[in-house]
């Protein structure tokens, strides 16, 4: 499973923008947005929020990870 954090923390160094560019864009604190790096999983609604900040559609990481998934042998 991906860890999101880390996924959205490399992003951001990729694109070389500091922690307090992203923190202003995200309207929060830098020791929140060091909180975020640290999360395994995230809240949907900041997810986006910071997909349209950092331009990168990080729900296609689950996407890539429901595909995976073999549905026919799971039982509800």
């Amino acid at each position: 499973m991906i860890h999101i954090g880390n996924a959205i923390k490399a992003e951001l160094e990729r694109q070389e923008r500091s922690v307090t560019w992203f923190a202003k864009r995200l309207y929060c604190e830098r020791t929140n947005v060091y909180s975020i790096f640290k999360r395994e999983s995230i809240d949907t609604e900041l997810l986006l929020r910071i997909s349209i900040v950092l331009h990168k559609n990080f729900f296609s990481y689950y996407i890539d990870e429901l595909a995976k998934c073999d549905f026919s042998s799971t039982k509800l």
